[in-house]
């Protein structure tokens, strides 16, 4: 079974959860196989997904979610589901992932996440 729960002690400490969701579309960066950790039933990835979050415990404050694909491939009820557990946790600050085409909703998402420090990682990459 894959690991979707780990903590990074050294470095920048932080929790890191590996949640499932549709699945990337972009699926053009031959490097990449995020967009295989995907499931189409929006229940069952909510039942993986709240058995992940489940082990976050808050403990350095800074949470780094990463998913199969984008953050914006995970529906409202998990991204509702994440503010809950960081406000519930003490989390201040969320790293999520998401694909440069998804640029332009950046900004709502932080509107979203008001009252935490989001932190984005935008990638474009495609390799041949």
């Amino acid at each position: 079974m894959m690991e979707r729960y780990i903590e990074i002690l050294k470095k920048r400490k932080r929790e890191i959860v590996l949640l499932r969701g549709s699945g990337c579309v972009y699926q053009k960066c031959a490097f990449c196989d995020y967009h295989t950790d995907r499931c189409a039933d929006a229940q069952a990835n909510y039942v993986l997904n709240s058995q992940v979050l489940a082990n976050v415990t808050g403990r350095f404050g800074d949470l780094e979610v990463i998913n199969s694909g984008s953050v914006f491939e995970l529906d409202a009820r998990m991204l509702a589901l994440i503010r809950q557990i960081c406000r519930e946790k003490g989390i201040a600050t969320i790293h999520f992932e998401s694909h440069y085409l998804y640029r332009d909703r950046i900004p709502a998402l932080r509107q979203e996440f008001s009252g935490f420090q989001l932190k984005m990682k935008l990638g474009l990459e495609t390799f041949d």
